[in-house]
């Protein structure tokens, strides 16, 4: 039995920066003190979803890294002995910014980061605006609690990501959301545990909650949390979390079940790259 304890975490916006941070630092305590030795937070954790409009108010939340947040959360990392998956607006440099999330170890350094590919522009989704399409591959960071990977939100849709990460050799990939109601909800519920299968690996989807009305009244999203950690054979791990309501979930897996499956489904062998040219033309 190789054993992992997972933590995931599903937020509304506070209004504020700073507690935001703060109530994510509790909860990052709390999973701890539960006995989890990983924790995601949701995508952009630390701010509203600001694609909701264009507005280059909202540049102000990105950070460099190593920056004041990821300097916060790799101390707490540290003093836990937790990795943490940190979804941040990054600022490469002035101008040039992306959707990423930073993989701390549970010894509080800094393994890398994951920068977002599929960058989405559409009505109250107009990431263009603010992030850069990823330039860093889909790196597999080799930690603490086994091999992880990240795909956010946008890119779960895309299934060359999620084998990029197989063919890697993750365990599990972390998938950070902003995701709102409408057709992406049969989405949500098909997506990851397809993924899971075709891959034979854990995905955990974590996705924000709660309408962020105090930030943008009428024109709010309301986001449908239901975040959730599904297997290699497709089957969620536990309950799916509330739809409406902040939480913190705790998930215990076992990641023999990557072999297991793997062995009973061998996709790996039969796959055939050789054929799968038009996939990548342009």
């Amino acid at each position: 039995m190789n054993k992992v304890k997972i933590a995931l975490t599903q937020c509304t916006w506070t209004g504020d920066k700073e507690s935001m941070l703060q109530l994510h630092e509790d909860y990052t305590r709390q999973a701890a003190a539960e006995g989890a030795q990983v924790i995601c937070y949701q995508e952009l954790f630390y701010g509203p979803y600001f694609g909701i409009t264009q507005d280059t108010e909202y540049y102000k939340y990105a950070e460099t890294i190593p920056g004041p947040t990821t300097s916060r959360f790799s101390e707490l990392a540290r003093e836990l002995g937790i990795v943490i998956v940190l979804p941040i607006y990054e600022e490469d440099q002035p101008g040039v910014l992306y959707n990423t999330a930073v993989v701390i170890d549970a010894d509080g350094s800094v393994l890398g980061q994951y920068r977002k590919h599929h960058i989405p522009h559409l009505p109250k989704f107009w990431e263009k605006f603010y992030f850069r399409p990823g330039n860093m591959g889909y790196p597999v960071f080799d930690t603490a609690v086994g091999k992880i990977g990240v795909n956010i939100c946008y890119d779960r849709h895309f299934p060359e990501g999620w084998r990029a990460l197989a063919l890697g050799g993750a365990e599990i990939v972390f998938n950070p959301n902003a995701t709102a109601p409408g057709i992406s909800n049969k989405l949500w519920e098909i997506e990851q545990p397809a993924a899971a299968v075709a891959n034979g690996y854990f995905v955990v989807a974590t996705n924000r909650v709660g309408l962020e009305d105090n930030e943008y009244g009428d024109e709010a999203v309301n986001f449908y949390g239901s975040s959730y950690v599904v297997g290699p054979d497709g089957n969620y791990v536990g309950e799916v979390g509330s739809n409406s309501e902040p939480q913190l979930l705790l998930r215990e897996i076992d990641l023999d079940q990557v072999r297991e499956v793997r062995e009973r489904w061998q996709f790996f062998r039969d796959r055939r790259p050789d054929a799968y040219g038009a996939i990548v033309a342009p």
